[in-house]
């Protein structure tokens, strides 16, 4: 385990509500190459924050990864919504395409 994400889970033994070490969780593991847990803490980080698109696209190119194409399909589409309302097309662009690989 590293460093950081030790450090990441010592801040939400404190605060298990805090999304910040959710999200910071989720890129460790994603180095790690720990799918698994990308998905787990980008779900949490999900459920506890508002997100402009970002997360959702990892947690679909995640879920891509894991071979559960449907609940991808629902993140990117999720996150193109979210791009779209805080003003992200490029973003919202590159989910649209994912989205036509997927199908």
């Amino acid at each position: 385990m590293s460093d950081r994400i030790a450090a990441l889970q010592k801040m939400l033994e404190r605060n298990p509500g805090e999304a910040r070490a959710h999200f910071g969780l989720a890129a460790e593991y994603e180095r790690a190459g720990d799918t698994q847990h990308v998905i787990q803490h980008l779900q949490r980080y999900l459920e506890l924050a508002e997100d402009q698109g970002n997360a959702w696209g990892r947690l679909a190119a995640a879920l891509v990864k894991a071979g559960r194409s449907e609940e991808a399909k629902q993140a990117y589409q999720r996150g193109n919504t979210q791009a779209h309302a805080h003003g992200h097309p490029s973003m919202a662009g590159e989910f649209e395409l994912a989205l036509e690989d997927l199908d």
